[in-house]
């Protein structure tokens, strides 16, 4: 059952275990906080009784990174993460065509192709050539990549040799793209939003490019949501939110407590899979230490001046190196916030981000994903890659998200790959950096490690104890329903 709107004001859930191994439990809710845990039959009555069947409840999930119009969109489009080559993405692109044909002219979109390990390249003439005239936009997995033929370039007015855009350029062209219209979007956005609170998701934190603000409300305006949200500002908004006077963790008014703004974003690198992370060694095979989007001589003033103005700075750094200069400019300006991504890190900073009171915003799910890329192009670094294991024993805050579209929106993808370090059939990737299942739900639960008297009812009902099932079980984890504010927004 999906979200239809607020309902009422006090619940009652009958028979759950609270918390891992917990005991049977009623748990009753008033005005969106847990008012009493008891045994069954003595939390008292409500207006509302939700049954959970026995099983366990836990605090809900929060998917700390998303890209919420991207992943909106991207489930619309033809699934392109299977291919092995550039060839084989176009015969998926081409299969897919054949049996859902777009009508002459429409712009092609496809989504999710890793070339990190491909014999080819892509080029814009294999796109010529099977589609002659035909405008094909093909993003990469992790939005760093945008292949296009030459009537997608002439659609947006450029030229480029390639047709393969990558970073400030995929952006670029990226928001130049046409786009679907602005209430079709925001329907797919609606759509995406039950389909996480199926999965237990109670809040998400919105890093799309765009002015968040604005389009929450407008969002909310439209239909009651499913989750919370974190309002992200993006870097050419710092001035129009400065002079807004929005400051990180504001309630957004009229929202009645469910949007928030977020912190303010900024690139210091790339991604691994296009080879533009930033690193100290070279890459394998290679001159290159990958892409310095921001060097700290432009990170720093932008990072005082959002601080001093009430938004805490949120640096994307994948590389070693893009590490290193983000926690140095966060002492350097002397205030704390969120490193996003942290897939590579010298043994010396891992310790750094909880001396300096940063957040570790990772991605697990991406680490089983790009494994193989790593173990490529990041030869001889891998036991210093995605290191959640020791950030975690070195007292660091972490907190999971997806980065959806690069992953789905699913925080039980995120536990199970943190707590195995694999999602398929083979041994665990470098299993000392595996952390425990206890750990791994608070860093999905926004920092809450548990259920209690007093909390804030953002919760989620398992159908099964996360702690008695396999990896491959907690993946695929049954969901008994979610409650955000105190309201039901999901029962399976």
């Amino acid at each position: 059952m999906g979200w239809q709107g607020e309902g009422v004001d006090d619940l009652l859930l009958r028979r759950v275990r609270v918390g891992l191994a917990g005991s049977l439990s009623d748990v009753r809710i008033e005005s969106g906080r847990i008012a009493a845990i008891a045994g069954p039959g003595q939390a008292g009555e409500a207006s509302e009784i939700l049954d959970g069947h026995g099983g366990t409840l836990l605090p809900g999930l929060v998917d700390a990174h998303v890209h919420t119009a991207q992943w909106a969109a991207v489930r619309r489009r033809i699934p392109l993460g299977k291919a092995t080559s550039a060839a084989h993405t176009v015969e998926l692109v081409l299969a897919h065509l054949l049996a859902n044909p777009a009508p002459p002219g429409d712009l092609v979109l496809g989504a999710g192709f890793r070339d990190g390990l491909w014999p080819d390249a892509p080029h814009k003439d294999l796109l010529q050539k099977a589609l002659p005239g035909h405008p094909v936009a093909l993003f990469s997995a992790d939005l760093h990549t945008l292949w296009l033929s030459p009537a997608a370039l002439k659609l947006i007015g450029r030229e480029h040799p390639t047709g393969v855009l990558l970073e400030n350029d995929c952006m670029s062209a990226t928001a130049e793209l046409p786009v679907a219209p602005e209430d079709v979007l925001d329907g797919w956005v609606a759509d995406a939003l039950d389909a996480a609170a199926a999965r237990g998701v109670t809040k998400i934190v919105d890093y799309e490019y765009a002015d968040t603000v604005t389009d929450w409300r407008r969002r909310l305006a439209r239909k009651p949501l499913p989750v919370r949200v974190s309002c992200v500002i993006a870097k050419y908004l710092l001035d129009t939110a400065v002079e807004r006077g929005l400051r990180t963790g504001d309630v957004l008014e009229g929202s009645g407590g469910l949007l928030t703004v977020g912190p303010f974003k900024l690139f210091v690198d790339g991604s691994l899979n296009t080879r533009t992370a930033y690193c100290v060694g070279h890459y394998a095979g290679t001159e290159s230490h990958g892409l310095l989007e921001l060097p700290p001589e432009e990170l720093e003033p932008l990072m005082r001046k959002a601080s001093e103005h009430g938004l805490s700075p949120a640096v994307h750094a994948i590389g070693d190196h893009a590490n290193k200069i983000a926690l140095d400019a966060f002492e350097g300006v002397g205030c704390a916030g969120r490193i996003e991504h942290a897939q590579l890190l010298r043994a010396e900073d891992v310790a750094r981000f909880a001396e300096l009171g940063v957040v570790a915003s990772v991605q697990p799910a991406h680490q089983p994903d790009d494994r193989d890329v790593a173990d490529r192009h990041w030869h001889g670094w891998t036991d210093r890659a995605f290191p959640y294991g020791a950030l975690h024993r070195s007292g660091v805050t972490l907190e999971f998200g997806s980065d959806a579209p690069v992953a789905p929106l699913d925080p039980w993808d995120a536990i199970a790959s943190a707590v195995s370090r694999t999602d398929d059939d083979r041994p665990p990737w470098h299993p000392e950096q595996a952390m425990p299942l206890e750990a791994a739900l608070a860093a999905a639960s926004g920092g809450r490690a548990g259920v209690a008297v007093g909390d804030v009812a953002d919760l989620v009902v398992t159908a099964v104890d996360p702690a008695r099932l396999s990896t491959a079980g907690l993946r695929d984890m049954p969901v008994t329903a979610t409650v955000m504010n105190g309201h039901v927004t999901y029962t399976a």
